[in-house]
């Protein structure tokens, strides 16, 4: 591989494998609050009231799910208020993390007290946060569009602060250059040292709030559900261990996990299958780390064309692509690995996203069951060929159809599935 883009795949790795306490979309929320708060605080004041205008996926993805370090709050103006009054944008989506137990009231309190208004935007931006705060004296404005952490703007009164009008988010590399062959190419050659860091951290971070979710009961207690039909399976466990992740991150754990393509789910589905069949498998953990590579790669590949956010349970990308981490493990290479993804996509495409909530665990586990059952197909000399359904010829042209599925065929479905979760 060219050293220009081996280096832009590493690039892109170390941009979408970064921390986040809770759901990103409440952290998103906790972060424009802290960032816009900074802004008066420099003023010397203190914000009386604010507005907040959010677009429908942020209501779908923010509703249902629990707030870290506020003792159980949700919603929206939860999220706000957590960042305003003690979150630090500093560390940009774990912005509540230095909450401390006895300080989490003070979030309650504040919620209670400080007057927040929730708008729907009327712009047709899939991922759009825009808070104005309000003080005796000054109003502060940010904008977020595209990406959890893409400030577009940000005002003092009518003077801006900083601006930023280009489409995509600034910190985003160009994705164009993966593909399925290419990453497997970068996986194979890729010097470990150059991705040890960012991958144990994946490890230790995910795999301890799956196994918290496992411990201790959180939302509907998917994992414990599944690892309770046959704990000695290996596909039973890898189902379990993801599930569990995502039942404690989605119901307030306060655990940190690795993110992929702005979503903890994704981050979670994609690796913490490959490494419980690592353990399982008994290989090196030098083979685990190029798995994982893999794995991470191809879920930021396939979520490319469908974007940050949809009505396309992004899971499902993650789920097929930790299949074929899987395969890698196992000595699969291209063949092998293709015939994986289509497998999978073509068995699983089209679950819906309907905000983010404990649900979201058991998509977690038909996801990863829909990645290994592509992988079980690949081994019996079994596939889906094209033209079955939204199958094309080859891989890289099934991608571009679930693309198009999930980014241009689910826009109304999505539009209902907001105007069905808020009763409209």
């Amino acid at each position: 591989m060219d050293k220009t883009k081996y280096n832009l795949f590493l690039q892109i790795l170390k941009e979408e494998l970064i921390p986040a306490m809770g759901c990103t979309e409440p952290a998103a929320i906790a972060y424009a609050g802290a960032k816009v708060k900074s802004v008066l605080s420099a003023c010397g004041e203190d914000p009386t009231h604010a507005l907040i205008e959010v677009s429908g996926n942020i209501v779908k993805n923010v509703k249902s799910v629990t707030v870290p370090n506020t003792c159980g709050l949700k919603g929206i103006e939860a999220a706000l208020c957590a960042g305003i009054a003690l979150g630090n944008h500093e560390k940009e989506l774990s912005v509540l993390s230095e909450i401390k137990e006895a300080d989490a009231p003070i979030v309650a309190k504040f919620l209670e007290t400080f007057p927040v208004k929730v708008k729907r935007s009327c712009s047709d931006e899939i991922f759009e946060i825009a808070v104005t705060l309000y003080s005796n004296n000054h109003s502060a404005y940010i904008k977020l569009i595209g990406d959890h952490t893409n400030v577009t703007i940000m005002k003092l009164d009518d003077e801006i602060l900083f601006e930023n009008t280009e489409a995509l988010p600034q910190k985003h590399s160009d994705r164009s250059a993966l593909s399925v062959e290419s990453i497997i190419e970068f996986a194979d050659s890729v010097n470990l040292d150059d991705i040890r860091d960012v991958l144990e951290r994946q490890i230790e971070c995910n795999m301890a709030i799956a196994e918290e979710g496992l411990k201790n009961n959180y939302g509907a207690n998917i994992g414990k559900v599944y690892l309770s039909r046959d704990p000695k399976n290996i596909k039973v466990r890898a189902k379990a261990y993801a599930a569990a992740g995502s039942d404690a991150r989605m119901n307030g754990c306060e655990l940190p996990v690795i993110i992929n393509s702005g979503s903890g789910n994704q981050g979670m589905t994609t690796s913490i299958p490959v490494i419980v069949y690592a353990k399982h498998l008994g290989v090196g953990h030098d083979l685990l780390l190029r798995a994982l590579c893999l794995s991470n790669l191809l879920t930021i590949h396939l979520k490319t064309g469908i974007g940050t956010l949809s009505a396309y349970c992004g899971v499902i990308s993650a789920g097929a692509a930790a299949a074929c981490g899987i395969v890698y493990l196992r000595g699969g290479k291209m063949e092998a690995v293709a015939h994986t993804l289509v497998n999978a996509l073509a068995s699983s495409s089209g679950i819906i996203c309907d905000g983010a909530k404990a649900s979201c665990a058991a998509k977690i586990a038909l996801a990863v069951e829909s990645g290994l059952l592509g992988m079980d197909m690949y081994y019996h000399d079994c596939e889906f060929y094209a033209g079955d359904g939204i199958v094309k010829n080859g891989v890289e042209a099934t991608i571009e159809s679930v693309s198009r599925l999930a980014y241009k065929g689910m826009k109304e479905t999505d539009k209902e599935i907001i105007s069905i979760m808020i009763d409209d």
